[in-house]
């Protein structure tokens, strides 16, 4: 099978792709990717994107293609694939169309995913992924049991930048402006198959499965009805030419008929141009032979009346003439008989060319009229898939709201159980301040009472000090009075000698 997934942003497209790729055993191609992993291995065609990456431009359709191109090349890619985000417009579905039949691959179909854009902003804007394991949540239709926190692994949460209203909203004007238009292009091309992407993930995927089923039950008696046809075809062609490459693969028949009887109804027409060119080409030569046969007969003649007397050339020359005029008058029906040859020869030309348009024109007829058929058809069953759709919406914003007052309850829930541990842990914060504070004030005290003991101690050694100066001073008062006692006593003595030395007569 080779699908492209069509959608918008949001609609599921990479979940089914996954679905898809585990049935039906196809490897999944997403352009993204295939540029990341170019780049990572220094391809050519990998450092011409990353060249222009890093100029500021963007990756030319010529340089995906390539990347496209080799990718299938690859044996996984053998039994088919799906194409996730690529072609973005017609021009890119154009020549991915090309691209798949020089490939020999030819695409089966094109699966759009319709969704309601209220819905898909529902989406995106209630998107969270796992940073760890990349589980995908939403806070609407499928929130996490714990809030911003991974059912599966425990980790974080995170909303994705582009994943808010403003950027939601011109992602989706830019997707209706070019990508829509391709739900069209494939629909003509009768390879559209659509499905609503609402409900549940194995609902839609089983819708997804129904629609591929009928494709490939069609593929499997179409191709051995071809097989069988296949060989008798090349009676048709000229024989040195060689059967085209279309004919032998039986994948798509019904699309290759088309072509086919167009390149047939050509040739024809190319053999049947190369017979008239080979008539003019004979006419001519004879017409010529005849001029060759009609010179050498007047040669003939003018050599025999070369012979004749003078008297018998006003005769001849008469008669060369009135030979000339015949020879003349016979050039003259045998050009208007090839101008009739080839008027005769182009009519045939021109009605074989109407009979064959006509036979193209009631072809067209048919097929415009199996269209129309188709698109009554169609119709009918978008009518059904919208009401069934309605329905589905209905319930499905039921169960959005329901979901959404469980989650709002479930927030509440958790909010006062955040609230109620916040209050805890603030209490317990005012706790641990009034103990830290109790602990500072009896530090300050103690503080205190410690500069007030130093104080003490400081003022009792500056008293001792005064009283040891005090003493100190006494001492030598004392000291003093002692010298000034032994001084005196010292003086007196010294009356006391001199009055004994002097002798009696001075005492007279």
């Amino acid at each position: 099978m080779r699908i492209v997934l069509l959608g918008a942003p949001g609609s599921g497209k990479g979940t089914q792709a996954k679905k898809l790729v585990e049935r039906h055993e196809i490897p999944q191609l997403s352009t993204g990717d295939l540029l990341r992993e170019a780049v990572a291995a220094k391809t050519p065609l990998g450092l011409k994107a990353k060249q222009a990456m890093d100029e500021g431009h963007l990756v030319s359709d010529d340089i995906v293609l390539g990347m496209i191109k080799e990718r299938l090349k690859q044996p996984d890619a053998a039994n088919g694939f799906i194409l996730d985000g690529f072609p973005r417009n017609t021009a890119q579905a154009e020549a991915l169309d090309a691209l798949l039949e020089e490939l020999e691959q030819p695409l089966d179909m094109s699966l759009h995913i319709d969704v309601d854009p209220d819905i898909i902003m529902q989406r995106l804007e209630g998107r969270r992924t796992c940073e760890s394991c990349g589980q995908m949540y939403n806070m609407y239709s499928n929130p996490p049991a714990v809030e911003d926190v991974c059912d599966k692994c425990g980790g974080k949460l995170h909303q994705r930048s582009d994943d808010n209203e403003a950027t939601i909203d011109n992602r989706l004007k830019v997707y209706k402006q070019q990508t829509e238009p391709l739900v069209e292009y494939y629909q003509v091309a009768s390879k559209l198959g659509q499905i609503q992407g609402i409900g549940e993930i194995d609902e839609i995927f089983s819708a997804a499965c129904e629609i591929l089923d009928e494709i490939i039950s069609k593929k499997r008696p179409e191709a051995a009805a071809e097989e069988k046809t296949a060989a008798p075809e090349p009676t048709v062609e000229p024989p040195k030419q060689e059967a085209a490459p279309e004919e032998k693969r039986p994948e798509k028949p019904t699309q290759q008929q088309k072509p086919q009887k167009k390149k047939i109804a050509k040739k024809k027409i190319a053999v049947k141009k190369k017979a008239v060119k080979k008539k003019e080409t004979a006419t001519k030569k004879e017409a010529a032979k005849k001029k060759v046969a009609s010179k050498k007969k007047v040669a003939a003649k003018k050599k025999v009346s070369s012979k004749k007397k003078a008297t018998k050339k006003k005769v001849a020359s008469k008669k060369k003439v009135a030979k000339k005029k015949v020879a003349a008058e016979k050039k003259v029906a045998s050009k208007k008989k090839a101008t009739k040859k080839k008027v005769v020869v182009k009519k045939k030309v021109i009605s074989k060319k109407k009979v064959a348009k006509k036979k193209v024109a009631a072809k067209k007829k048919v097929a415009s009229k199996k269209k129309v058929a188709k698109k009554k058809v169609a119709a009918k069953k978008k009518v059904i898939s919208k009401k069934k759709a309605t329905k589905k919406k209905v319930a499905a914003k039921k169960k959005v709201v329901s979901k959404k007052k469980v989650a709002k309850k479930k927030v509440a829930a958790k909010k006062k159980v955040v609230s109620k541990k916040k209050a805890t842990k603030k209490k317990v914060a005012a706790k641990k301040k009034v103990v830290s504070k109790k602990k500072v004030a009896k530090k300050k005290v103690v503080a205190k009472k410690k500069v007030a003991s130093k104080k003490k101690a400081t003022k009792k050694k500056v008293v001792a000090k005064k009283k040891a100066a005090s003493k100190k001073k006494v001492a030598k008062k004392k000291v003093a009075a002692k010298k000034k006692v032994t001084s005196k006593k010292k003086a007196a003595k010294k009356k006391v000698v001199t009055k004994k030395k002097t002798p009696a007569h001075k005492k007279r």
